[in-house]
């Protein structure tokens, strides 16, 4: 298992400090998540319907036609693997690391760049991987790249796969509207931006005759019916996600700018984290944790993820920052 964000019951046996007594910004989860409605019992009575429904709201929501619905993107890309024989893949060496995971474990070849792959990469491989923004650094790549990479890629057979768990407060950067091409795979999540990672919903956009072929392998029931209820309604509801879509950046820019006081100046981030590389991040990290901090580690090269903390929770962080960066530096 790769170690995750998140991870904050880890955390608490290590620093023997309660669950309910940490701040956890690791994981790049929006902090207020959309508010969950009412729920009938007989949501968890019955078996769950087929995601007709919630499929559609997905299509409307990311204005594409074919899509997939699955229990977390996690488990498109673990899937998405087994649909093709032996291939050579290649990703950026600062990324999403379950990507290589899935693809190494179900016998492809992974290599890795800096990045951005050369023309004469695109030419040797059968799959490019990114994630966009990337997770962690936030870099993000315009639409007119990628599209470009993944003609390279289909004229040979090859396919292009975009993750973009943190796209939805810049839609206009999105592939989704372009997929049902072949070749073209868009990984989407429900976990970042609604805030709602335990409902376990993502989606998989792609090309009806693949795409079908995905939803044999992954079998029926494999979203819940409340989690099915909740994500249409969150997926339908515009103005909650205009509201955030002004909100985000405020507070992602307002992080960057604590975090720099304090010598931490992001190199990257998105509307939901800021990336910092620093030559101490390890200790940086075991410093805020001492306070109750859970902050995201990365070992090559050295940096944390800072995800955004709940309103109530910024004088703690900056707090917490103060003493840390006083710890590292004495």
């Amino acid at each position: 298992m790769l170690e995750h964000g998140g991870n904050l019951q880890q955390a608490a046996q290590q620093f023997g400090r309660p669950l309910a007594d940490w701040l956890d910004i690791s994981t790049g989860i929006h902090p207020q998540h959309y508010p969950i409605p009412a729920l009938s019992p007989a949501l968890f009575q019955r078996l769950p319907p087929a995601p007709d429904a919630l499929q559609a709201a997905a299509r409307a929501y990311y204005g594409c036609q074919h899509v997939l619905a699955c229990a977390g993107s996690q488990a498109a890309l673990q899937a998405l693997p087994t649909l093709r024989v032996p291939s050579r893949v290649a990703m950026p060496r600062i990324m999403y690391q379950e990507h290589a995971h899935a693809w190494q474990r179900a016998g492809h070849q992974v290599q890795f760049f800096d990045q951005r792959p050369d023309d004469l990469l695109l030419q040797n491989i059968d799959v490019l991987l990114v994630c966009n923004p990337n997770n962690p650094t936030g870099y993000l790549y315009t639409t007119d790249t990628l599209l470009d990479w993944h003609a390279q890629l289909a004229a040979h057979g090859g396919w292009l796969v975009v993750d973009e768990a943190f796209m939805d407060t810049t839609p206009q950067h999105s592939l989704a509207s372009h997929s049902g091409q072949a070749g073209l795979w868009v990984l989407r999540s429900l976990g970042k931006f609604f805030g709602l990672a335990g409902l376990r919903v993502g989606f998989l956009l792609g090309e009806p005759q693949a795409l079908a072929r995905l939803e044999s392998l992954l079998g029926p029931w494999s979203i819940t019916g409340p989690s099915q209820f909740i994500a249409s309604q969150a997926l339908a509801d515009h103005h909650w996600q205009q509201q955030m879509r002004e909100h985000l950046p405020t507070q992602s820019a307002q992080l960057a700018q604590l975090l720099s006081q304090y010598g931490l100046t992001p190199t990257g981030g998105t509307d939901l984290f800021q990336y910092v590389p620093h030559p101490a991040s390890r200790s940086l990290q075991q410093a805020l944790a001492e306070q109750g901090v859970w902050t995201r580690y990365f070992a090559a090269p050295q940096a944390l993820r800072f995800g955004l903390p709940p309103p109530t929770a910024w004088s703690r962080l900056a707090q917490a920052l103060d003493k840390a960066s006083k710890s590292i530096s004495s």
